[in-house]
């Protein structure tokens, strides 16, 4: 239902366009973090893998099996989108999970011997990429961009919520 202080018409110039174009950070991270994936997809492709299973694979790797809350925080991610997300990695046998020990309700991720596996074999291909996109931003400008993309985080998860 359309509010009635809305104007009638609904048209916005498209001055306003080029400037969310060239200011919107939500969009100039949703492409920069696009075309990195794409990268690391291509990368991992040989492995059957893609950039997002291997960060969550990464993310379970811990000397003891994390839940799937504290890996949802990790990857800035809802549980149920996580839950999905981690379906086909079950199906393959490269994780299991289970009901945690002490809290029945909540469920532990566990990396398989299978997983950890194509995790090892995935670390160099890692690394290779992920200097050569280093390499090519120039010195110090990773560093700072992790940190700039850290800073943001922090603000944007105190700003909104």
């Amino acid at each position: 239902m359309m509010s009635s202080h809305l104007p009638s018409t609904r048209t916005v110039p498209f001055a306003t366009t080029l400037v969310v174009r060239d200011h919107c950070l939500c969009l100039h991270t949703q492409r920069a973090a696009r075309r990195l994936a794409r990268c690391f997809d291509d990368a991992l492709r040989p492995l059957g893998l893609k950039s997002g299973q291997f960060s969550l694979l990464m993310s379970l790797n811990r000397p003891q099996p994390p839940t799937l809350g504290s890996v949802a925080e990790l990857l800035a991610m809802d549980r149920t989108t996580l839950t999905a997300n981690l379906k086909p990695l079950e199906r393959e046998g490269l994780i299991e999970v289970r009901p945690d020990q002490e809290d029945r309700r909540a469920r532990r991720l566990l990396l398989t011997e299978k997983g950890q596996g194509l995790l090892a074999r995935a670390v160099p291909i890692w690394t290779k990429t992920n200097a050569e996109i280093e390499g090519a931003l120039g010195a110090g400008t990773a560093d700072r961009l992790r940190s700039d993309l850290a800073t943001m985080v922090r603000h944007v998860d105190g700003a909104v919520g």
